[in-house]
């Protein structure tokens, strides 16, 4: 089967570096799959789970909290805002996580429209760490 590189790198480091088959990842407007051959662009990531495919089984599920991607017929490299292994997420953390990002969100409604926007993911990215967290 035909593979593309795929990279992950999170602030602190290089997180994976390898040929995959596919990669979903969680785009701002929606899943999205990534498989060889697939049309240039720059996505936005919200927070979620991408999952990576080889040998036509999942092999890695990793959570990010957003960031980007690009995508070329031969390349996909992520950059996330933070990235975890799926397996290592706590739910004690995203439901703290959910707490503070709901208080920022109150406080929020008073102001720009970019920083009630930002409050917005930073809560939509809380949730979906948790709903992460409790399927692992």
């Amino acid at each position: 089967m035909a593979t593309f590189q795929f990279e992950l790198v999170s602030p602190e480091k290089l997180l994976l570096s390898r040929d995959v088959e596919m990669a979903v990842l969680p785009a701002a407007e929606g899943e999205m799959g990534v498989l060889p051959g697939h049309s240039p662009m720059i996505v936005a990531l919200g927070g979620g789970v991408i999952t990576v495919r080889e040998g036509g089984q999942v092999t890695e599920r990793l959570f990010v909290g957003g960031g980007f991607a690009e995508v070329t017929p031969e390349r996909c490299t992520v950059l996330a805002d933070e990235a975890t292994p799926v397996a290592q997420l706590s739910r004690a953390t995203a439901e703290s996580r959910i707490r503070e990002a709901e208080e920022a969100f109150a406080t929020a409604a008073g102001e720009t429209p970019e920083k009630r926007d930002a409050a917005m993911a930073r809560l939509l990215s809380a949730r979906a760490m948790l709903q992460a967290a409790q399927a692992a």
